[in-house]
């Protein structure tokens, strides 16, 4: 298989453009050298603290927000500057970085160790009457938070964080069932920094006890070589087939989501090898460009890492990781599955050929080379699913790609190897750090405030107001107001994720929305894990939607395709994620572990959903045995719904309903052999 086009910078460039968070300014080389050891020192420390550590809980998260701070004012800038260039000199700034960007550095260490460092019984009776000087240090840290988050993942995310505050404080003006009591400047700062309701609250904690070393364990892994020996095998397994290089994308990019939860680097790791190959047997540009994002992304909701989401849910529903990730499983195989079909239709259609023998690498020698590798993702799984903690497990799983780079001969990891790798594990974490924190501060509001019930309250009612009408409706009248109602608020939560996960990160989207659409779900009796996978799987649907579909315009820029050409293709592609959530809401079987699980019903409803996937990949591609007429399309597509509505019931009516077309399809495919 031929290497991309592009080459190593190249392709560094397209990913720091459309993901802000490697946006990295160049610095000189003392000061380089410096904040190399302050992230292999975070690395470090991380490490130490999960593993060998007993660190009380307010003085790790305040270390982890000053890391993540005070590298952040010093590795971006006040607005984004080429990769390449450091700033010229000037007596304002120290080897590219502003004196000020420095202060700011400086204060938000103190302001995130201020608390932590004071003695515990002094904190718990300053909660509800603070200090003037506690006052200063919580405001400074509130003000730094947003403006860490402003520059290492864009504007989006501190806005929804200014207009949580500004709710809270003038919430007597707020209209409707939104409308409060209101709080002072005082006792915003009291909740957001006093308590472990706000910036030292759950989000920032998982991503300092879970995340960081998750993130660690995915770049030691790739190192090591697991990401080449995933990408190798891909190419064993689907490469020789029709439209070869597309399926290796979706192979490639499945095995990459279990030690990546970045659909941005997952694009650009491997669409690097796969869109060239892609366009070469004959997929256009935008095609294979939106084949790899529309893969990539479903790296985070791929066990076992599942970006950070899997252990946010870990924390809210009080529940093993072992059981997020089973029930994460079968949805994540259904999203690759619905790419497959499509990709397979399109191959058809277009009469492309796969890769020859000469183009394809050898599984013996494959597993020769990187056999080892693989290693540190077998122990970690193994620790995962005997029960341990997900923190004791990524320790281990570090431990062993270590040891395993140490030992391979292939990929042999030396000291400065291993030194790259920890800062680069570190640096990885900014911004979703500094995310955590931004998210802390709407968490906040929320509780303080009690608008996520609000809300909740307002979308129920919302639903049901408009089920009434509906259901009123010949034919629509077939559903209860009630079924109308719940209907109608998933798709409001729905298009409200979709809308929220537009320029911020996904686990950002997924905190923030469940704290609004879990009190509307549950009110719609839908259970917790249900309701948590479901704002999940539509917060990362953003990430493929245009206009802000990020990791499309990622593999549009590797490919040289149309963006927003590409964005639409992308969706088009990856409409399975965005059914599978109404069909766990509907059956939560699906997801193994929720209540009232059968394994009948499993299996009923993951084979509708196979088939109404499949269905509706027909329709959208308008090829099965040969090309479909419109009627035919729209015909499909509105039967492929009744496969995926979970029931045996509803699934032979749609085999009924698919007979006709099936029957034309096989008279017009024997038709088109006899005249060949």
């Amino acid at each position: 298989m031929q290497t991309s086009e592009l080459s190593a910078a190249e392709l560094a460039e397209i990913e720091r453009k459309y993901d802000p968070e490697t946006a990295f300014r160049s610095t000189g080389p003392q000061l380089a050298f410096a904040v190399s050891f302050l992230l292999v020192a975070m690395s470090v420390y991380h490490f130490y603290a999960a593993g060998f550590a007993l660190i009380p809980e307010l003085m790790h998260r305040g270390i982890h927000i000053s890391f993540v701070l005070s590298l952040v004012f010093i590795l971006f800038g006040w607005r984004k500057a080429p990769a390449t260039d450091m700033a010229p000199p000037a007596w304002w700034r120290f080897q590219g970085v502003p004196y000020l960007d420095l202060l700011w550095s400086l204060l938000a260490v103190a302001a995130a160790m201020y608390l932590p460092l004071l003695p515990p019984e002094i904190v718990a009776q300053r909660v509800g009457n603070p200090s003037q000087l506690d006052i200063f240090m919580g405001t400074a840290l509130l003000l730094l938070t947003l403006e860490a988050a402003r520059r290492s993942i864009g504007p989006t995310l501190p806005i929804i964080g200014i207009v949580f505050i500004l709710f809270a404080i003038f919430g007597p003006y707020a209209p409707g069932a939104l409308k409060h009591g209101g709080t002072s400047w005082l006792g915003l700062i009291n909740h957001l920094y006093m308590t472990n309701q706000g910036i030292y609250g759950i989000a920032i904690g998982v991503m300092a006890k879970y995340v960081f070393l998750f993130i660690l364990f995915g770049v030691l892994a790739t190192r090591i070589g697991l990401g080449q020996l995933f990408i190798d095998l891909a190419m064993v397994i689907a490469g020789r087939y029709a439209g070869g290089p597309a399926k290796v994308a979706i192979f490639s990019s499945a095995f990459m989501g279990t030690i990546s939860g970045s659909s941005i680097a997952n694009t650009v790791t491997t669409g690097a090898l796969t869109i060239p190959a892609m366009k070469k047997v004959g997929y256009p540009s935008h095609f294979a460009a939106a084949v790899e994002a529309t893969s990539s992304t479903g790296g985070q909701i791929t066990p076992p890492i599942l970006g950070a989401a899997a252990f946010i849910m870990v924390e809210y529903l009080e529940i093993p990781l072992r059981d997020v990730l089973a029930a994460a499983l079968f949805p994540a195989l259904l999203h690759y599955f619905g790419i497959f079909i499509m990709v397979h239709l399109e191959a058809k259609r277009l009469g492309l050929r796969g890769l020859s023998a000469a183009e394809m690498p050898k599984l013996g020698l494959v597993l020769k080379q990187h056999w080892l590798s693989v290693i540190p993702l077998i122990i970690l799984v193994y620790m995962i699913l005997s029960g341990r903690t997900p923190d004791y497990a990524a320790v281990y799983g570090i431990i062993a790609c270590v040891v395993v780079g140490l030992l391979n001969p292939v990929n042999r990891l030396t000291l400065i190897d291993l030194w790259n790798a920890l800062a680069s594990g570190a640096k990885n974490t900014l911004a979703v750090g500094a995310a955590a924190a931004v998210v802390g501060i709407v968490v906040g509001v929320v509780t303080l405030t009690g608008v996520g019930f609000r809300l909740g309250y307002v979308v129920v009612q919302t639903a049901t107001d408009m089920g009434a009408v509906i259901g009123s409706i010949w034919p629509f009248s077939f559903a209860s107001v009630a079924q109308w109602s719940l209907f109608l608020s998933l798709v409001l939560i729905a298009m409200s994720c979709i809308i929220m996960g537009a320029g911020i990160p996904t686990t950002a989207t997924y905190i923030i929305l469940v704290a609004v659409a879990a009190p509307a779900l549950a009110a719609q009796q839908v259970q917790p894990i249900v309701a948590h996978f479901f704002v999940f799987y539509y917060g990362v649907l953003a990430d493929i939607t245009p206009p802000v579909a990020l990791a499309a315009y990622a593999a549009a820029g590797i490919a040289g395709s149309n963006p927003f050409q590409t964005g639409n293709t992308a969706f088009r592609l990856g409409i399975a994620k965005a059914l599978v959530p109404f069909v766990f809401v509907y059956s939560p079987s699906l997801l193994l572990v929720a209540d009232g699980f059968t394994w009948p019903a499993f299996f009923v409803t993951l084979a509708g959903a196979m088939m109404g996937i499949a269905s509706l990949g027909v329709a959208f591609s308008g090829y099965l045995l040969t090309p479909l007429h419109r009627w035919e399309r729209w015909w499909i597509a509105a039967v492929s719904m009744l496969f995926i509505a979970p029931g045996l019931k509803t699934m032979a009516v749609a085999v009924v309903l698919m007979a006709p077309v099936l029957y034309l399809q096989f008279a017009r495919r024997r038709s088109e052999t006899a005249v060949v």
